[in-house]
């Protein structure tokens, strides 16, 4: 039986970057790790300094996605929402249903500032399974840290689907009103 070869430094770092530009869905660290016959935390690395060289790359909780420049006409909104952590699967799954992509979760910490974390889910399995990883680790939700506030970038192919769906969120009250005067 023949030893896998290790690849090595920038070699390495382009393959890495060539896989996630040329993949449909996120790939873990260790399927990295498997592929170019290294550690974990090597790929963690690369992945850092691919990230320093400005290479659009996140980190989700289903594995490493590169971000390509969009040019489908899709629209981006910000929305602001607040609700319990009990609360969250419901409001990822409203906002899937309306064929959304929730790319992030952001909050104001008093003392760092804007804290914003990938979420990148787009259907109702990657929100399970992002409700899981969250349970299964014990990990908290940002927004616990701020009473359950939180804004969460929107991603839509038209900006009807992102109008409902903000009408789905208000009915169901996790939207925040805005008391304009």
């Amino acid at each position: 039986m023949r030893e896998k070869k290790k690849v090595f430094g920038e070699e390495r770092r382009a393959l890495i970057l060539s896989l996630l530009k040329n993949a449909n869905t996120p790939i873990t660290g260790g399927e990295l790790a498997k592929r170019t016959n290294v550690s974990r935390q090597v790929i963690v690395n690369d992945v850092t300094l691919l990230k320093a060289r400005k290479e659009p790359i996140i980190a989700t909780s289903q594995g490493y996605m590169y971000l390509s420049p969009r040019a489908d006409g899709s629209v981006e909104k910000t929305i602001a929402c607040q609700h319990t952590p009990d609360e969250a699967e419901a409001e990822l799954t409203i906002l899937v249903d309306y064929g959304i992509t929730v790319k992030d979760v952001t909050i104001e910490h008093l003392v760092y500032g804007d804290l914003t974390a990938s979420i990148m889910v787009s259907n109702r399995k990657e929100v399970e399974q992002f409700i899981h990883k969250i349970t299964s680790t014990g990990a908290a939700y940002l927004s616990e840290l701020t009473g359950g506030v939180h804004l969460h970038t929107l991603l839509a192919d038209k900006e009807e689907q992102l109008n409902e769906a903000e009408i789905a969120l208000k009915q169901a009250g996790f939207l925040m009103e805005t008391n304009e005067t």
